[in-house]
């Protein structure tokens, strides 16, 4: 018998969002008040100055880290799920290592930032598509531990492929745009770059909306799972790739922004359990607002703005102990 869901989580997380999706728009550099931030959203703000942070410098930036931090925790949710193992994030399988590979190839290539987000795109598919048609092929071995082991293996090597790019790249112009990249930012996210994104972002969640509850059978061994009706292989695959497609899609836009797939689905799960059913859409508000949190801390702590992958670890790294020695439980 499936406990009673428990809508306080839920609910704290949602009011949490619009807390911080409101003072997101509010706090910055040119302060607007609440006020003028709802005459702005209606289209009736007297000053257009407000209307142009509001709608055009806020309004995409906003939106932009509730679509990244989503998506990103709704990877993580269900990589640790198929996984069972709260110590897997989206990195796991190669997919940000492949996308900046992707995007670090674009910057030498001189492409426009467009062309840089398609490689980038690219590489993160290529990435775990090499890793998966790898680790599925080796006989003998844990389906899931070869998976781990073969996307270690190859992020590392497309790792060392980027460090020698950034020693090929020229120092005055190339590396620092590598650089910032590899950091994360979605200071330049535009409203063309959404438009792209979310839709793919949506397509990779709808299957996992629609599969939820065989989701959980992934949580029992294979022989047991596919006793029950479940084909493994087909459902593991379907789900490595809309995981793919969710964290690839928003990486090409944001950068690497790391942490957000491995805490977030960790601190829901501790609040309503490993049903992913519950799980996802959790996971999903807490992701958003987090790192909604982490790019509003990030452009205002300082003159200069702190690239929020550098933040996300600072923050990160206590918090995931602290709920680590606050769970007693088994996975």
């Amino acid at each position: 018998m499936t406990s009673k869901p428990r809508p306080l989580p839920y609910a704290l997380a949602a009011l949490a969002l619009l807390a911080l999706a409101a003072l997101a728009f509010a706090v910055g550099r040119y302060p607007v008040s609440p006020g003028e931030v709802l005459a702005a959203l209606a289209g009736q703000a007297a000053d257009p100055t407000v209307n142009t942070v509001v709608l055009q410098v806020r309004g995409p930036r906003v939106l932009a880290a509730l679509l990244v931090g989503a998506a990103l925790a709704a990877a993580g949710s269900a990589y640790q799920g198929m996984f069972r193992n709260p110590l897997v994030s989206p990195d796991i399988l190669g997919v940000s290592t492949g996308a900046a590979l992707g995007a670090v190839l674009g910057i030498l290539l001189s492409l426009n930032i467009f062309w840089v987000q398609i490689f980038s795109f690219v590489g993160g598919l290529f990435a775990v598509g090499l890793v998966y048609g790898i680790g599925s092929r080796l006989r003998g071995h844990d389906p899931l531990l070869a998976l781990v082991l073969t996307g270690v293996v190859i992020g590392t090597l497309l790792g060392s492929v980027i460090a020698l790019l950034k020693v090929l790249a020229d120092p005055y112009n190339q590396l620092p745009a590598i650089t910032f990249w590899l950091l994360g930012s979605l200071a330049s996210i535009s409203p063309r770059d959404l438009a792209v994104a979310a839709p793919l972002a949506l397509f990779g969640l709808a299957p996992m909306l629609l599969l939820r509850w065989r989701m959980n059978l992934l949580a029992l061994p294979d022989d047991e799972a596919r006793a029950l009706g479940v084909d493994t292989r087909r459902l593991r695959t379907l789900v490595v790739a809309c995981a793919t497609l969710m964290a690839a899609s928003v990486v090409a836009i944001s950068g690497i922004i790391g942490w957000v797939g491995l805490l977030i689905p960790h601190a829901a799960r501790l609040l309503v359990g490993p049903d992913f059913g519950r799980l996802l859409p959790l996971a999903m508000l807490m992701g958003a607002g987090f790192l909604l949190a982490v790019d509003t801390l990030c452009r205002t702590l300082a003159t200069i703005e702190v690239p929020p992958g550098v933040l996300t670890a600072l923050i990160g790294t206590p918090f995931f102990l602290w709920l680590f020695a606050l769970s007693r439980r088994a996975w």
